[in-house]
């Protein structure tokens, strides 16, 4: 089943199942995805939805900083809980050491040598953890191979 119909299902069943929270998270997620598909003027494949739910993940993240950093912890714990919900639908994580496994593939594939060589081992790497593996982790990982 593709993840698109996947998310519309469970959307229905929550709506079934008066589940407010969940309803609001995957409406949101199929909006994000029908404005990526507006954008991008097709239909796009399940590689580009874990990326625009990745990327609703992340944002998540960062209104929860943001959020308890100005003492609205109620905002906080429904954005930790959207992301609960978003998360089902994302491939497992990495682990660092295995990022750090890939980064050193990339690095022997790319034949990088200094932190000037930084760009092209990014471009190896990011298309094989695109939605399991934060940018900035995998971005310091790299540096501090390349510097060590």
């Amino acid at each position: 089943m593709e993840l698109k119909e996947r998310i519309r299902g469970d959307m229905q069943k929550a709506a079934k199942e008066r589940n407010s929270l969940a309803l609001s998270a995957l409406r949101m997620a199929l909006a994000a995805i029908k404005n990526k598909e507006i954008e991008t003027r097709e239909e796009i494949g399940d590689d580009t939805v874990f990326k625009v739910l990745a990327t609703m993940v992340k944002q998540r993240r960062e209104s929860i900083d943001l959020y308890r950093r100005g003492e609205r912890g109620d905002l906080a714990d429904k954005e930790a809980a959207e992301i609960t919900v978003l998360e089902v639908y994302l491939p497992k994580p990495l682990a660092d050491v295995e990022v750090e496994s890939l980064v050193r593939e990339a690095i022997a594939a790319v034949g990088a040598s200094s932190p000037a060589d930084m760009g092209r081992v990014m471009k190896e790497l990011m298309p094989k953890v695109a939605g399991r593996a934060d940018g900035k982790t995998v971005n310091e990982i790299v540096r501090r191979l390349l510097t060590g």
